[in-house]
């Protein structure tokens, strides 16, 4: 096999990947450059950034919308593209730790973050391979019955009838995944294009009045007779509220916050387009598919037949130099049919997630809203929280508060002790990922 790419960020307007190569990606939005007052500095150009922005700027407020990068540079726009329902955490484990009041409002939620990701999508005649459905398999023995109960539990609780267990006899009739126990099958799940919905969301805020600065970091901010101000290299915004949706890239930008998550990198091979009988083989309906796995594996078909395949991790700065080896032994572990098919391009991200594993969404001396930590849930959780912090500017804090009242904790150590204590955390449970049960 002659594999083709691996894929670096070094000097890139958006890092080579499958993703970058198969969208017409647009000129940059100018730098800014002097000062500008609005009503609302937007930080960072992700899925957050971009639905506050545009949310706001339906309501005829005033957005400036920062982006170091690109708009969608980021995890946003080299995601697995899995729009799933719920939450991260499973809705029992939500449940005990904060009561079924709060489990039933956060699993509406996550309901209605799928809805507006389709909705957004709609509205906005965004063209991003939207698709439907999501395969989550069982990993281990155990898991299967887990899933089985967390199945009957959402059917019967939370009346969601668009769930179904499926038994291992029954796995081959989706896909010839292997090494599976059972799993479930959730119409309800979407699935996309990340950075072709990324650019819809550009061009969306674009159409709204939302004022992009890209290639402009936001270097700092204070507060100046009740008002912010971001500095950037060439300029100024001077504005009402601040919204900071830098996650995985936050560093030092805003300390308060900072400790909340700790930023990881995964990783994501492409293949060449597989022929129609091999991608019917692997994957009948053309759903989402993902395990159970702590470091969990996650893929899909794209338009055109090329399995987009997500797996592996690492906690350093610097991604691995030869992405699509790494990747390949996990990838062919559950398709081994496909050892004989060319990978064509790998890539790599950097997410943050927080220790509880559930968004950190809050407040900063009552003027600089953030989200972050979407700890590999963020095409739906972002978006909706892009929406709930702009509801909340708005006045409606409902939903925001909702979310705003989920316990945080910082990593042990802060920003600068919590990498070994990330690391040794991550081995242990990727080493009972190797063990059976």
């Amino acid at each position: 096999m002659n594999d083709q790419k691996n894929i670096t960020t070094s000097g890139a307007d958006y890092p080579d990947s499958w993703y970058a190569a198969s969208v017409a990606l647009p000129d940059a939005a100018p730098s800014l450059s002097g000062a500008l007052d609005v009503d609302v500095c937007v930080i960072g150009a992700g899925y957050t950034g971009l639905s506050s922005a545009i949310h706001l700027a339906r309501q005829g407020k005033k957005v400036a919308l920062l982006e170091a990068e690109r708009a969608g540079w980021g995890a946003s726009g080299r995601n697995g593209g899995h729009v799933g329902t719920g939450q991260r955490v499973d809705q029992e484990v939500l449940e005990k730790q904060l009561g079924m009041e709060t489990a039933k409002q956060l699993w509406q939620l996550g309901l209605d973050a799928v809805q507006l990701v389709s909705n957004l999508i709609s509205d906005y005649k965004i063209d991003c391979e939207l698709g439907s459905g999501n395969l989550h398999f069982a990993a281990k023995p155990s898991h299967s019955s887990e899933i089985e109960e967390e199945v009957a539990h959402l059917n019967a609780v939370y009346g969601y009838d668009q769930i179904s267990f499926v038994a291992k006899k029954d796995i081959g009739h989706y896909t010839s995944a292997q090494g599976f126990y059972g799993g479930s099958y959730d119409r309800g799940a979407k699935h996309l294009h990340p950075l072709k919905y990324a650019l819809g969301l550009r061009a969306a805020a674009f159409s709204e009045g939302v004022q992009l600065f890209e290639k402009t970091p936001a270097l700092n901010y204070k507060t100046t007779n009740n008002r912010i101000v971001a500095t950037t290299p060439s300029g100024s915004i001077t504005a009402d509220r601040v919204v900071m949706a830098c996650n995985g890239y936050l560093e030092k930008l805003c300390p308060t916050i900072a400790p909340n998550i700790m930023p990881i990198n995964n990783f994501i091979v492409a293949s060449e387009p597989l022929s129609d009988e091999l991608a019917d083989q692997v994957n009948r309906y053309r759903t989402s598919l993902s395990d159970t796995l702590f470091v969990i594996n996650y893929w899909k078909l794209s338009n055109d037949n090329r399995m987009i395949f997500g797996g592996g991790e690492n906690y350093s700065r610097r991604f691995p130099s030869d992405i699509i080896n790494f990747v390949r032994p996990k990838l062919l572990k559950i398709h081994p049919d496909l050892a004989n098919t060319r990978l064509e391009y790998g890539w790599g991200g950097t997410l943050a997630i927080t220790l509880n594993r559930m968004p950190d969404i809050g407040v900063v001396k009552e003027r600089v809203f953030y989200a972050q930590g979407f700890s590999g849930h963020g095409v739906p959780t972002a978006t909706m929280a892009g929406k709930l912090i702009a509801d909340a500017i708005l006045g409606d804090c409902g939903n925001f508060d909702v979310m705003r009242g989920l316990p945080t904790r910082a990593f042990p150590g802060g920003t600068l002790l919590r990498w070994p204590g990330l690391v040794a955390g991550m081995l242990f449970y990727s080493l009972r990922d190797r063990l059976g049960r």
